[in-house]
């Protein structure tokens, strides 16, 4: 599958100045990332799926994003949403992502939906922001809060796709070609059976991928969409510091002993924070697999090591950034765009600043929620 990634980066990247300025996927890129199985990365074998290991999966995400971040995105939202696959009952797993090899699913976690039990169905009513990838998907869901007893639950709905209003509000800084619009349904009826609770609910489907926690393999595929888009950052500052001889100078860039330590700075800072994330996903796959189960320790360094891995990554596109000069700010430089798109990346909720919290009160033995860990 890598190599299958790898020849259809070119064809990613052709299509670029297209996905930012139409502000999401060509349909030809999304027949492309279903046909290398990209959007069932996640899904159970049983139903069809690859079930692939961690590694592949962010090894996959990177070099989509090293193409196009944009791209890489989309492909870390459909291949991780695949993974609500594995907590369906069997029999709607099956309707939903068994009936095609081409499904694509996605949706947004946050639960600002509200649903309403009603005999066998929710009835469910919300708007949320940030779907990526909501124009090419088939099936989405929305994160509701369940009135059904005492107190309110959080749950996953799915829903078709045709069912779904989609609210055009993604003009953005970065990220432009995601198509993260806003969702919305209204009085939706919708099957109990096609929900699910991923923070406080086993998955149904067994195998050792299904043992890593939901929102922290969600963290690592940001962190790798990052480090792709920062890899590709380094390529482009190499390439323009060999033949970009600023103004009233006589010396390349490359040839200036500051950049030549800019550059030494972000590949260090970029392979650092990488070869920290593949150590603690090894760890847990290892334990996962040994065990069925990844504890808490371990899932604290992953979110830990995801978090680190988005924050490094923006930091080695910035000094790639700076050492370019006045060139990296005009719309058609790559780095310009690395610049914008890692700068959203950060922004996300699973690596963004709370989550250092998280960890750091885990490392101290504190008393901590750990349900979204």
């Amino acid at each position: 599958m890598i190599e299958a990634i790898r020849a259809l980066a070119p064809h990613v990247r052709a299509q670029a100045d297209r996905i930012e300025r139409e502000r999401r996927l060509p349909p030809e890129v999304v027949g492309a990332l279903r046909d290398a199985g990209v959007f069932r990365l996640c899904v159970p074998r049983a139903l069809g799926g690859v079930e692939a290991d961690p590694e592949t999966l962010l090894a996959v995400l990177e070099e989509l994003a090293y193409a196009d971040g944009s791209t890489g995105w989309c492909a870390m939202i459909g291949a991780t949403s695949g993974l609500m696959s594995a907590y369906l009952p069997e029999a709607e797993a099956r309707a939903i992502y068994g009936a095609s090899p081409d499904v694509v699913t996605g949706g947004v976690f946050a639960p600002v939906g509200r649903a309403v039990r009603e005999n066998g169905h929710y009835r469910v009513t919300g708007r949320w922001r940030f779907a990526s990838g909501c124009q090419h998907a088939d099936w989405l869901m929305g994160g509701c809060l369940v009135r059904d007893g005492d107190a309110p639950q959080a749950r996953m709905v799915f829903f078709p796709a045709s069912e779904v209003e989609v609210i055009d509000t993604w003009t953005v800084s970065g990220l432009c070609g995601t198509g993260s619009h806003d969702i919305a349904v209204r009085d939706l009826a919708v099957p109990i059976t096609r929900s699910v609770a991923p923070s406080h609910e086993p998955p149904v489907a067994e195998g050792a991928l299904y043992a890593f926690p939901l929102f922290g393999l969600l963290a690592l595929g940001i962190a790798a969409v990052g480090l792709g888009i920062a890899r590709r950052a380094r390529d482009e500052i190499v390439a323009l510091a060999g033949r970009k001889t600023p103004g009233g100078g006589r010396r390349t860039l490359a040839e200036r002993s500051a950049v030549q330590a800019q550059l030494a700075e972000a590949e260090a800072t970029r392979a650092a924070a990488h070869a920290f994330l593949r150590e603690v996903v090894d760890a847990a796959w290892a334990e996962a697999r040994a065990g069925g189960r990844i504890d808490v320790p371990a899932r604290t360094r992953l979110r830990l090591a995801a978090t680190h891995a988005t924050a490094a990554a923006a930091r080695a596109v910035d000094i790639a950034y700076a050492a370019a000069g006045g060139t990296a700010v005009y719309a058609e430089s790559p780095l310009q765009r690395t610049f914008r798109d890692v700068h959203v990346v950060t922004q996300h909720m699973m690596v963004a600043q709370p989550t250092w919290e998280l960890a750091g009160r885990l490392l101290l033995g504190l008393e901590t929620d750990t349900s979204m860990l």
